[in-house]
């Protein structure tokens, strides 16, 4: 990992360490509109062509019932997911806001009030390892705000089976349908609808750059859908003084390192730092790692910063924005409240990242990219819209009424006057 030294860079070269490289989707988006163009026009046997293409096998039945999928998972399997289930579950609940209805003057009441999204889509990547935890930070908040319709995609195996612990997540969580199909064509049929997909009104879920461009691209279209937010390359920012086990943090830059050979893991440390401890931990630990040659790629394309001191630390990482944000220093929680740009954050030397990646009950969605100067991570009001509504009374109108009035006219909105001048006309008439 290259070194660089916070106060002998230039503010043109800090910005170019904050900058992600460039995500090129012009060869994408070419590969990918065939198969959106293919699945508008023969839905289901578009995507099990596609299917058979990509994943080679041919999901048949396309859709199922997961209460249909029998499910023999070990009782210690089973007990992991329910406590991780809790833990989300509890968190996202707390999220339920109250609706909210204030007396902006006299006889002037207005109002928010929160709807589920009626039809949600959720992807869930498959691969070398099901992702059920995925599936726990998607389906749960959907649960929790009330959905009507949950549909969860996510490849078959080579057997054409959805993982067990996928299923049994969905069966616990009201899920409607499963999509036995990954990539665009997933995505595809969730937006456009098929004979046998229910279409959806926003689409959840990580995903390789194909997942990712189709997102984006049906998004901008006819099929009328919304996103979670825009996605690159996995990231983490660990913040690390003298008092941080080198094992520690090693292990954490590892431990997104894995994701692939294009994700982020930034160590920031103070000058007090054994940062030559750190880089033979990771060394070690890396040798061990069954996925090392992505972690090593990765590790290859990350840097270490080293800053004067901690407070240092936390300025280049709110400019950076990351995914992730570790903070194992002795002063870690007065710099978690100087936190301004990250999505999720973990504090101190026994909170690694992937408890919030399981189990603590925070969600995993997060935004990437540096997006999170921006957007924040899914959450309750993810599965939410918020509708405004308003009651005037006679006497709220006449109070209000000549405001609007002026507004009105110094826009040259005639009509928007004369919705209020006719009423009031009406009300001094009686």
């Amino acid at each position: 990992m290259k070194t660089y030294t916070y106060n002998q860079l230039s503010d043109s070269e800090i910005e170019s360490l904050c900058r992600r490289p460039k995500m090129d989707f012009g060869s994408v988006f070419g590969q990918v509109q065939p198969i959106l163009d293919d699945i508008e026009s023969n839905g289901d046997q578009a995507i099990r062509e596609f299917t058979q293409k990509f994943d080679g096998v041919d999901p048949d039945p396309l859709v199922v019932d997961p209460n249909d999928i029998l499910i023999n998972l070990s009782d210690e399997i089973i007990s992991a997911l329910d406590r991780a289930m809790h833990n989300i579950s509890k968190f996202h609940q707390r999220q339920i806001s109250d609706d909210i209805e204030v007396e902006t003057q006299t006889g002037v009441d207005c109002r928010r009030v929160s709807k589920p999204i009626e039809k949600v889509g959720v992807y869930v990547p498959g691969g070398t390892a099901p992702l059920p935890s995925t599936a726990m930070m998607l389906c749960i908040p959907a649960m929790i705000a009330g959905c009507k319709t949950i549909v969860l995609a996510t490849p078959p195996g080579k057997d054409g089976a959805i993982p067990e612990s996928v299923a049994y997540v969905a069966q616990k969580t009201g899920v409607s349908k499963i999509v036995k199909a990954g990539g665009a064509q997933a995505i595809a049929g969730m937006a456009l609808g098929t004979e046998s997909i229910p279409k959806v009104d926003k689409i959840f879920g990580p995903g390789n750059q194909y997942v990712t461009a189709a997102k984006m691209m049906l998004q901008n279209s006819e099929a009328m859908i919304s996103i979670d937010m825009p996605a690159g390359p996995s990231e983490v920012l660990v913040i690390a003084d003298e008092t941080a086990d080198p094992e520690f943090v090693a292990i954490d830059l590892l431990s997104q390192a894995e994701h692939g050979a294009d994700s982020q893991a930034i160590l920031v440390a103070t000058k007090e730092t054994d940062i030559p401890a750190i880089s033979e931990a990771l060394e070690k630990q890396l040798a061990n790692l069954p996925r090392k040659e992505f972690a090593s790629k990765a590790i290859e394309n990350s840097f270490i910063v080293v800053v004067d001191h901690s407070r240092k630390a936390i300025q280049f990482s709110n400019r950076y924005a990351p995914e992730h944000l570790i903070i194992n220093t002795k002063d870690a929680d007065y710099l978690a409240d100087k936190v301004t740009n990250a999505g999720s954050v973990f504090i101190g030397p026994w909170t690694p990242e992937s408890m919030g990646d399981y189990a603590s009950g925070t969600n995993h969605t997060l935004p990437t990219y540096g997006y999170a100067r921006m957007y924040s991570g899914v959450s309750l009001s993810s599965f939410q819209k918020f509708i405004t509504m308003q009651k005037i009374s006679e006497k709220g109108l006449k109070d209000l009424g000549p405001t609007v009035e002026t507004l009105a006219k110094l826009e040259g909105l005639d009509a928007h006057k004369q919705a209020v001048s006719l009423r009031l006309k009406k009300l001094s008439e009686k």
